[in-house]
């Protein structure tokens, strides 16, 4: 209780720095997931296969989009509770987010691998590359329930006050698969197959390390008997506040569909593996600032709830002068050192050649996405989910889908390559939805000042 009860007498910083600092380094490490495994079979598989990869990455967001529609929606309810010191409907969403996340993950992993080609096919796969994906796709998804639930878990901890216990959680599960990677990909010879199920390995060995910080019975919030039956109100509850982040990580598969289909119709396979090396570089800083949000979420959470709405909006100020800063590096990293960049993913001079325009395009103006990250989080993080899910669509939807189908015949008309409106599509709606983020940011302030 005292633990929890410091996130509304701490200092602001300090508390940003306790409760971000574990969440930047878990969630820096988390990016490694993806860092690594596209390192690895990038030079030990081939260009091909990091397209196969690129591929594979929109389904992976979807099923971890439902991992955080239980996740997400779990934290800040537990955040909220424990600010109103209502303790036990707290256990309660404890038990629940376990048997949600061993539901969805299993719907997930059944219609996932029932219908897998096609869902691959629909994502951009050709017959170059299908193989790769597959390969990958149908280990990942028989450890989906794992998946869910270590993810579900790790947001748990954070909010009752256990930021360190989360992030060694997964940095255990990194660490083991930053092992097992070159183990399986090259020693056993098994490929993309040995990538994937070094990923579902080091998830569970961090499950059981969850498990035994749960079952303790001196925590605040731990297993025990009557948490356990799904409770509607709890249920719903949960997946209205996670409605918000997981609508925008579905748009953004659905957007990554739509990007991955234009580049292989515009660019060919090698725009498919330039886009692969791009979001994997942009990813890692963007984890950075899930990271910051992360550590902002209790606080905000908590200081909502006690209705001290001074040290709210101090801790949503901080942290988004932070995002902005780390992904201004992206920027100035992006438009300075492309080559050196994908020269990290792979040695195919074909490859680093044409991903040297497309970076420095993605990346112009990615100094606006960090506001644009936290103002959504911060709308989330007090149970507004309408305004989360209505800013998380702009950029998704209303800005990024017709400027992706639009700009390659804008450009063509003009005399210019068509495979430019592609890339040109992503910076203009991040700088349209950080503008969006900005005007209702602003309409909401006022109503908090008076």
């Amino acid at each position: 209780m005292n633990t929890a009860s410091e996130l509304g007498t701490e200092s602001i910083r300090r508390l940003l720095w306790k409760y971000a600092l574990p969440a930047i380094i878990a969630m820096t490490a988390a990016s490694l997931y993806n860092i690594v495994d596209s390192i690895f079979i990038g030079h030990g598989c081939g260009a091909l296969a990091l397209s196969g990869l690129t591929v594979a990455k929109p389904f992976m967001d979807i099923c971890a989009a439902f991992g955080s529609l239980v996740g997400v929606g779990a934290s800040t309810l537990v955040a909220i509770k424990l600010g109103e010191k209502n303790y036990e409907t707290a256990s309660r969403v404890l038990g629940n987010v376990v048997v949600m996340n061993f539901i969805l993950g299993a719907l997930v992993m059944v219609v996932g691998l029932v219908w897998l080609d096609p869902i691959l096919y629909a994502f951009g796969a050709s017959e170059n590359t299908i193989a790769y994906a597959r390969d990958y796709m149908e280990i990942i998804l028989f450890g989906n329930i794992l998946t869910h639930i270590y993810f579900g878990l790790n947001n748990v901890l954070r909010s009752m006050g256990h930021p360190k216990s989360a992030m060694i959680s997964t940095i255990v599960s990194v660490t083991v698969n930053i092992i097992l990677d070159p183990i399986f990909i090259f020693v056993f010879d098994m490929g993309v197959r040995g990538a994937a199920l070094a990923t579902v390995i080091s998830q569970a060995i961090s499950v059981i390390w969850q498990m035994t910080i749960f079952c303790n019975p001196n925590e605040l919030l731990h297993f025990r008997k009557g948490i356990w039956k799904l409770n509607k109100r709890i249920t719903w509850r949960v997946l209205a506040i996670g409605a918000a982040p997981f609508l925008m990580n579905f748009a953004h598969c659905f957007v990554v569909i739509i990007i991955n289909n234009q580049l292989v119709r515009y660019g060919g396979d090698l725009s498919l593996a330039t886009f692969g090396v791009i979001n994997r570089f942009t990813f890692v800083f963007a984890m950075i600032v899930m990271g910051l949000n992360q550590g902002m979420q209790p606080i905000v959470g908590f200081n909502y709830g006690a209705k001290q709405y001074d040290r709210m909006l101090r801790a949503f100020k901080l942290t988004a002068y932070c995002a902005t800063i780390v992904m201004g590096l992206v920027f100035f990293l992006g438009e300075l050192t492309p080559v050196w960049i994908t020269e990290v993913f792979t040695h195919d001079e074909a490859l680093i050649q044409a991903s040297i325009k497309p970076m420095r395009i993605v990346c112009c103006m990615m100094l606006f996405v960090g506001f644009q990250m936290v103002t959504g989080n911060f709308f989330t993080s007090i149970g507004m989910s309408g305004k989360s899910i209505f800013l998380s669509l702009t950029r998704q939807v209303l800005y990024l889908i017709p400027l992706a189908l639009f700009l390659p015949s804008l450009f063509a008309n003009n005399a210019c390559e068509p495979i430019n409106g592609v890339w040109w599509s992503l910076p203009i709606s991040d700088f349209a939805s950080a503008l969006t983020a900005c005007i209702m940011l602003l309409v909401t302030l006022k109503k908090f000042r008076h």
